[in-house]
């Protein structure tokens, strides 16, 4: 098959698939939510609860901007004038909020990131809305982790990757078997971070208080 029939295919499948799955409209999304205040044993037409359904779709679109949201084109303005800069970047304690794919409880946690550049740079700001861009979706941990690596290691080909998020999953802390102040660990290492057991522990340092 060729190239150019595949992305022909490739194209049919998804228009027939947001054909078959539109995305809800907000007066659906409301009615949702007030299937699911009944569901759980209140009345959605009582007077605290009438207006629930339009903030919950209203507070829906913030947590979930993430999906309007392009990784790669967060970071594709870069700079080069560094004179001469060739030491780590490093952000720290990231504030980090998303929601648990299996239960879509919050993950509240920290993100440390730093890369070791080669030839360029990106407005550190671009980092912590890189981790706003996957975060603000549905996820997992280690998938998270991964993605927030793996943008940065295409976009910005450094010589080396470091990522570490701890995180309260409520999944656990607020279900389950309730276990509060537990954070889950989860670290991605590439390039020189990968390598270099001494660079990888001087991250490690650096990110400690």
């Amino acid at each position: 098959m060729t190239a150019i029939a595949y992305d022909v295919i490739s194209r049919d499948e998804d228009q027939a698939t947001q054909h078959v799955n539109p995305t809800p409209s907000r007066a659906e999304a409301e009615a949702a939510v007030r299937t699911l205040i009944r569901w759980a044993g209140d009345d959605p037409a009582r007077e605290g609860l009438i207006d629930t359904p339009k903030r919950v779709a209203k507070a829906f679109e913030e947590w979930f901007s993430g999906y309007n949201d392009d990784p790669e084109e967060l970071l594709s303005r870069t700079f080069e004038e560094v004179e001469g800069y060739d030491d780590i970047v490093l952000l720290r304690d990231i504030r980090l909020e998303s929601y648990c794919e299996h239960h879509m409880a919050p993950i509240i946690g920290k993100a440390h990131i730093a890369y070791l550049p080669s030839d360029k740079v990106v407005g550190i700001s671009k980092l912590a809305r890189l981790v706003d861009a996957f975060s603000k979706r549905l996820q997992i941990q280690e998938k998270l982790t991964a993605q927030i690596a793996d943008t940065l290691e295409n976009v910005l080909e450094p010589l080396g990757v470091a990522i570490m998020i701890e995180a309260e999953h409520q999944c656990m802390s607020t279900r389950g078997v309730h276990k509060h102040g537990v954070d889950t660990i989860t670290t991605r290492f590439t390039g020189v971070f990968k390598d270099d057991p001494k660079m990888e522990e001087r991250f490690l340092r650096l990110i400690r208080p």
